[in-house]
């Protein structure tokens, strides 16, 4: 099936063998389209993330289908059986508990299995909290990063907090309530106090909040609060031509030591302080073997 004949048919979707990509809210139940609706009420099948979650749509708006789960704990097993589906010239729904499936869920894996069997894959576009959060953020959108969650081991979370670091972009993270206060201090620890950052939460729904403008002010206002809701983090990206080329030894040293504990080698992390402080990698590599008073 080609892209011309989807076209000619769009007002009588859901076509069959396709597999449907469908944006769901992100909070407010409200802000799901017409088209998302018309594909969730007549596809053969919806793969949803959490079936309760997909069930308050279908009670809110009325209507009821074929409801199978399929998330990160079963979908090496239900990708066969879905598109098997498919196949039989059925067509399905992929949905996740919220915004755009693909994103840090499963579905990326079945999207590339059906493209890869020659199914026709079609998104119906909806809410993404990344987006979400970046528009509302105020900070440079037209160019952008985006890491989802973090890794939990050590080593590889200071890595890409390095990146993130040296990024000229904005840089959206996704982070759980319970590791927010966790991540703040990382962030704290590898950026300053003074970096552009936005952490927002509850998206679309009564409580929304964006809180800013730097990371010490973010880490105050939540010192004393507990935390709750979805949270996506936005950051400035760094502006080299402004960045501080000049820092005391000891300090680097230190900075230095830091990064070997985390997990990085000598030349990585040595190659990390020379672009973060526009210094030679050698100078920084020799530090090593030098006499420096850490004390």
């Amino acid at each position: 099936m080609n892209i011309n004949y989807l076209s000619s048919h769009e007002n009588q979707e859901p076509v069959n063998g396709v597999l449907y990509i469908v944006g769901t809210p992100i909070g407010n139940l409200r802000d799901i389209s017409l088209r998302a609706l018309n594909i969730l009420k007549n596809v053969y099948l919806i793969a949803c993330e959490d079936t309760r979650q997909t069930k308050k749509i279908m009670s809110k708006y009325e209507f009821s289908n074929n409801l199978i789960s399929f998330n990160k704990l079963n979908s090496l097993k239900k990708t066969p059986k879905i598109i098997e589906i498919l196949k039989s010239e059925k067509s399905i729904a992929l949905v996740s508990d919220a915004g755009l499936p693909s994103i840090c869920d499963p579905g990326e894996d079945l999207i590339k299995e059906a493209r890869s069997n020659g199914i026709n894959i079609v998104c119906i576009p909806g809410p993404c909290a990344a987006l979400t959060a970046l528009v509302s953020s105020g900070l440079p959108a037209s160019k952008f990063t985006f890491e989802g969650f973090l890794p939990k081991k050590k080593s590889e979370r200071k890595r890409i907090l390095m990146e993130v670091y040296d990024n000229e972009k904005t840089t959206i993270l996704f982070e759980s309530p319970q590791r927010l206060k966790r991540l703040l201090d990382e962030l704290k620890d590898c950026f300053g106090g003074d970096r552009e950052i936005q952490v927002s939460r509850e998206l679309t729904k009564k409580f929304e909040e964006h809180i800013g403008n730097n990371i010490d002010e973010v880490i105050d206002y939540f010192q004393e609060k507990e935390v709750l809701g979805e949270i996506t983090i936005v950051i400035k990206g760094i502006n080299k031509k402004n960045l501080k080329t000049s820092i005391d030894e000891i300090e680097l040293k230190r900075e230095l030591y830091d990064l070997i504990d985390a997990g990085l080698n000598l030349s990585e992390a040595s190659k990390y302080l020379a672009k973060k402080y526009n210094l030679k990698k050698r100078l920084i590599y020799n530090m090593r073997n030098k006499e420096t008073d850490l004390n």
